[in-house]
Parts: structure tokens; sequence; C-alpha cells
């Protein structure tokens, strides 16, 4: 009696799985320039990480973004010693939808700012603004530091844009300036509204509010408090480092009105 040879098909026969592409492993920079299909020179530190670090060689994979036009997939083309070529293929992924947040808070020391700026970045805060109070501690910042902080992070959890960092600014001047169509959420020590019940009532574009590690004195917290658009929220009963209350304002405003829904 003839035997009929099993299905490729049938149990314990499943075809394997197409390999995604391009890989997860495949890395990811950020470009200052615009990105469109053709060639797109690396250089500079970014040109040794991938040929360096990555191993890089001909045809393989990178992912690209500038920040403005999305995510884009790129093939290595030409490698020399210290820059390389690739060629934009094809878009992957458009520029996301970043909500509407600002986050103004006061300079801390080196290593709790590079940490406060990447994790702002990762949580999808829309701008950076540093904010000059009395006891401010850290006057002096360097920007394009600090930037490189965000970038890298952006890089490695898969944002399509870059929060913009603004100058430092005093405190008065940012109010003085500050308009009435934006909530500025302030996160009083001395105490306020439930911060999660607060953002609920107030959606739309909004900004947090965080001060120095020895808090705001007096005067500026009657200073804040005057200001329409201010709203004193609490969050908690225990005390924050500035620091740890930054990312949890952020963390709250996002699953209350942002995009954690």
């Amino acid at each position: 009696m003839a035997v009929t040879a099993p299905s490729q098909t049938g149990i314990g026969f499943a075809m394997p799985a197409t390999p995604a592409w391009p890989p997860q492993s495949t890395p990811r920079l950020f470009v200052e320039t615009l990105i469109a299909p053709g060639s797109v020179r690396i250089e500079g530190p970014q040109a040794h990480y991938l040929m360096a670090v990555m191993r890089i060689k001909h045809g393989d994979p990178v992912k690209l973004f500038d920040g403005v036009s999305g995510e884009w997939l790129a093939l290595a083309e030409t490698i020399s010693k210290r820059d390389l070529t690739l060629t934009v293929t094809e878009k992957l992924h458009e520029r996301e939808n970043v909500p509407d947040l600002w986050l103004c808070a006061a300079p801390l020391k080196k290593g709790r700012i590079d940490w406060l700026v990447e994790k702002a970045c990762e949580l999808g805060v829309d701008r950076i603004v540093p904010m000059l109070t009395r006891r401010t501690v850290v006057e002096r910042l360097n920007l394009d530091r600090l930037r490189a902080h965000m970038i890298e992070a952006a890089e490695q959890c898969g944002r399509t844009a870059v929060p913009s960092l603004t100058e430092p600014i005093k405190l008065p001047a940012l109010l003085r300036d500050w308009g009435d169509d934006r909530a500025l959420f302030f996160a009083d020590e001395n105490g306020g509204l439930p911060a999660l019940a607060a953002m609920k009532a107030n959606p739309g574009r909004a900004a947090i509010l965080i001060g120095p590690e020895g808090g705001f004195d007096d005067d500026e917290r009657d200073m804040i408090r005057a200001h329409p658009a201010a709203i004193g929220i609490s969050l908690g009963p225990r005390i924050l480092r500035a620091d740890t209350a930054a990312a949890a304002a952020v963390s709250l405003w996002m699953a209350a009105v942002g995009d954690w829904q």
C-alpha cells in the first residue's frame, strides 16, 4: 500500500517564521540633517560607534531618525577608516505624535540633571526649560552635553522626536511671559491638589514646574501661586528629591491626560 508523505504544513512541520526585517538588533542613530532617500554620510563618533562597536559591514541595516521626518531604514554602502556612507531605502515610521507637555525644572548637579533630561525624553516630554531660582545651586549648564544625553535616550528607547532644550531662564521672567493657555502644574512641597485629579480636571497644553533641591522660597511660591495659569499639586506624603519629583509628575500627567491612556 502506498504511503503518502506528511504535509509540510501539518502538525509538527510548521514552516519557520520569516526573520524580522530589519532585525531588532539594528542600531539607531539620530542625524542632524533632514533624511530623504539617497546617501547619508556618517562620520565622527557616530561612525566610530557603527564601525568599531557595532562592526557594521557592507549591506548591514541602520535605522536613522532626524526628529522631524520619522524613522528610516538605511544600508551600509561604503566603509572607510574614518567614515561610512549609508543608502536610505525606505521610511519605517512617521514621526511620533508628541504630547504638548513641557518640563520647567531648576538645574541640578551633574549626574542628576543628566538623569533628569534622559528620563524626561524617555517619558515623552516635548520641551525642557531650565529654570533659575534663588536656591538653584547650578546656574551654568552645558546644553550640548544635555542634548547629547537626550539624543542617546531617544536612540535607545525608539523615539522619533527629541525634546527641545531652551536656554536657562530666571523664574520671574518665565512667569512674566507665561500665557494663560498653558496650565502650569506647580509641585508645591507645602501642599496642593492631588496631582492626578488636578491634571485630569485640566487637560490640554501643560507644563510641570519643579523647584531646586532646596525648594522654592516663600516669595517665589507666592509669585507662582499668583499666576492665573498656576495649579498647585501634591506628589504624595513623602518628600521627593527634585529629579524624582520631575519623573513622578511627568508620569502622572502622561497617565492622566497624555498618551499612556
